[in-house]
């Protein structure tokens, strides 16, 4: 069922939007309907037996004409209770409505209720001010204080209703503190959209389309009733206020929830705990936020937590994301994040998902800067280690590990899979490229296989890569294998004096040359790159040659793997993928997790600048064509690396029989380099000090042969091996 149908279409309960049906604000009579559609016959007026039964038991109505029922119904089961405006009542009799080992009878008592609808065999149970809500069937509605949904209710999206003022609209201010980035939520929107509308701002059609696609979004005239799907239990809570509740969500102790849209199904229900405070947002379905939790102008993904304390504010957080303790302020933040300190805050930034922020990291405080307008951008896998401290501005490529420590100058790093670290003594920074490669293959693949088996998603909205290797990551290792030759031929030059003049082409010839023959003299040489801080220090290179070969295993084994899934996918040989493949480096873009060569991106907006597309759902229809494409567009990619690396203009035989043997090599030193990065925890005598025996250490860590991580790696690497052995030439 779609967003509109489940939020707006209200004729299930009997109400349409008449236009012209209401008068001014102020008067009882606001929100009342001048005809009753559907449900035809579902509802009667009360019997004169009835009415006197309800005033016995301390009920009251101005006028009793406007209470309407459905049959079954047990009068004696409503008690102490108020009724104001048009109210209907579903089914009622003589059972109990239970949540777990929660049981309540059905009924209405001590509540006061103005102009709802409140659906068959349900319990409202103390409920001080219950205003204006059309509640599904078998809710539990327990000790409320105030529940009431408003003539201009928008439930979190980024809209006017008519007669407002435009001051009045909610946006995001994603990516920057300053505002020049605000997107306009709407329920529905993903990464993705945020992405597009974050970034390309200064294309101002788009902007303006942009705009007129979430207007469509939501009806802008006045009067919608909130609603509270089957099965949900809210209970305990004090105000609730604009909240679009989807079926089977779950609230207990909320302080306030107010202009919000939960996005729940019986199948991935939401849950909101104790003391949590929410404005202006949209969560999505299966999240859960407890413990005192914070959220203003915010968006959740679906399969998200935030808890412990932590504040997201003007923030979109990805699907699959945990956040604890910390505060999240002016970010875009891709699936699969996690923040779990305290003492942690992110500001202004865009990660590109599977990243994870340590306790004490001091990601964009601004207060460096001379204003409040600096930003990150950081790639899949950003992790900043303890105590970590960025100036803004900075950008990161993907799977970059921060090391503790101050680095007090904006940072340009495009290495990926690397280590960086503040050199205290030299006063300088230091990068380890191909780090976790060539010294944490564990983390890594494991990385890649936590992000799959953690996501409980039931239905799949925003497509999310997990695979290390991957298009995005390859375009930067081939950038970056450019760069290590440019810098290693600097540096050699300077150091042995020679100060001609050349080109950056004939620079990255010279290193190269120098990085494939692994010279002895190249092992003293110290490689720096200027232009990586913004200081008069160059930052220190580490390993290049080691780094440069890894990062052409990396691309081979990338390629070969990529191609090879393909022709195995369509059971057709190399060469027949080649001849039909438009093979090219072109460059590719994180569209909120999902990848997507740039001229797809470019298409799309071309596609929304001319009306082709208008609404945010033909938008997401194409994110799910560039999904069905992704396998073939990786593909097409794979073997324009591999025919970049053999530097050739096409495969031949003997080239792919080669490839093959290498992936084999490669993925057998994955394997055998992930049980030996973990055998090191049960090697290492000092990790079992704490520990009478071997044995006790087995039974509280498990032995390291059933690790199942490593039993999955093996698996793996049995797949890949068959895969690219089966497929021809």
């Amino acid at each position: 069922m779609s967003d509109k149908v489940t939020m707006f279409d209200t004729k299930r309960f009997g109400y349409d939007f008449i236009e012209g049906a209401y008068i001014p604000e102020g008067k009882d009579e606001y929100y009342l309907r001048n005809e009753v559609l559907g449900r035809e016959n579902s509802y009667r007026n009360l019997t004169s037996s009835e009415i006197e039964t309800l005033k016995e038991n301390l009920n009251f109505s101005t006028a009793w004409e406007h209470v309407l029922v459905s049959d079954p119904f047990e009068p004696s089961l409503v008690k102490n209770s108020e009724f104001y405006g048009l109210v209907r009542l579903g089914k009622m009799t003589k059972q109990v409505v239970c949540f777990h080992d929660f049981c309540v009878p059905v009924g209405i008592s001590n509540s006061r209720l103005v102009s709802c609808d409140i659906g068959d065999f349900c319990a409202v149970l103390d409920c001080a001010y219950l205003s204006h809500y059309i509640i599904a069937d078998h809710v539990i509605l327990y000790r409320l204080g105030e529940m009431q949904a408003t003539n201009h209710a928008k439930f979190g999206n980024g809209i006017v209703k008519e007669g407002e003022d435009p001051e009045v609209l909610v946006t995001i201010g994603i990516m920057n503190e300053a505002g020049g980035r605000s997107v306009r939520p709407f329920s529905g929107m993903l990464c993705s959209d945020a992405f597009l509308w974050g970034i390309y701002r200064d294309d101002l059609r788009l902007m303006q389309k942009f705009e007129a696609m979430t207007d469509r979004e939501c009806d802008l005239r006045r009067g919608w009733y909130g609603f509270v799907g089957e099965h949900s239990v809210i209970k305990s809570c004090d105000t609730i206020k604009d909240v679009w509740v989807g079926p089977g969500s779950y609230i207990k102790g909320a302080n306030k929830l107010k202009n919000l849209t939960l996005r729940s199904t019986l199948a991935s229900p939401i849950q909101i705990g104790e003391g949590v405070e929410l404005v202006n947002g949209i969560i999505g379905s299966g999240s859960r936020v407890f413990y005192g939790s914070k959220g203003i102008r915010f968006i959740m993904g679906d399969n998200c937590a935030l808890k412990y304390g932590a504040r997201l504010i003007h923030s979109i957080l990805g699907d699959n994301s945990t956040v604890s303790c910390c505060e999240i302020l002016n970010n875009l933040i891709y699936g699969g994040h996690e923040q779990h300190h305290n003492n942690s805050f992110l500001i202004a930034s865009l990660v590109m998902g599977q990243s994870n922020m340590a306790a004490g990291a001091n990601i964009g405080s601004n207060h460096n800067s001379r204003g409040n307008d600096g930003e990150m951008v950081a790639g899949r896998g950003f992790w900043p280690a303890l105590s970590s401290t960025l100036k803004y501005d900075c950008k990161f490529a993907s799977y970059l590990l921060i090391t503790k420590g101050n680095y007090p100058y904006e940072l340009d790093i495009p290495l990926p899979f690397s280590l960086l670290s503040a050199d205290s003594k030299e006063c300088r920074r230091v990068v380890l490229p191909a780090y976790w490669w060539m010294y944490n293959l564990y983390a890594l693949e494991r990385n890649s296989y936590k992000y799959r088996t953690r996501d409980k998603r039931k239905v799949i909205r925003q497509h999310i890569e997990t695979d290390y290797l991957a298009p995005d990551t390859a375009n930067e290792m081939l950038h970056a294998r450019s760069l290590l030759c440019l810098w290693t031929a600097e540096s050699w030059n300077r150091r042995s004096g020679d100060r001609r003049t050349f080109t950056r082409d004939e620079l990255v010839i010279q290193g190269k040359a120098l990085l494939e023959t692994q010279g002895d003299d190249l092992s003293s040489l110290i490689v720096t790159a200027s232009d990586l801080e913004n200081s008069t220090e160059p930052v220190e290179i580490l390993k290049p040659v080691d780094a440069y070969h890894s990062y052409t295993e990396m691309l081979l084994y990338y390629g070969t793997k990529s191609v090879a899934a393909w022709c195995s996918q369509k059971r057709c040989t190399v060469s027949l993928f080649q001849e039909e493949s438009l093979s090219s480096l072109q460059p590719w873009e994180n569209v909120g997790g999902q990848l997507v060569p740039r001229s797809k991106v470019e298409q799309l907006k071309d596609d929304i600048r001319e009306d082709v597309l208008l609404q945010w759902d033909a938008v997401h229809q194409r994110y799910e064509q560039w999904f069905v494409d992704y396998p073939k567009d990786r593909a097409d990619h794979g073997l324009a690396v591999l025919k970049s690396i053999l530097g050739v203009e096409a495969l031949e035989a003997k080239h792919w029989s080669t490839l093959v043997e290498a992936v084999v090599r490669i993925r057998l030193y994955i394997e055998d380099q992930v049980f030996k990065t973990k055998e090191k925890d049960f090697s290492n005598r000092f990790r079992g000090s704490t520990y009478r025996n071997l044995e006790e250490r087995d039974a509280v860590l498990g032995c390291l042969d059933d690790n199942p991580f490593i039993q999955e790696s093996k698996l793996t690497s049995e797949r890949i091996i068959a895969e690219v052995r089966s497929v021809a030439f």
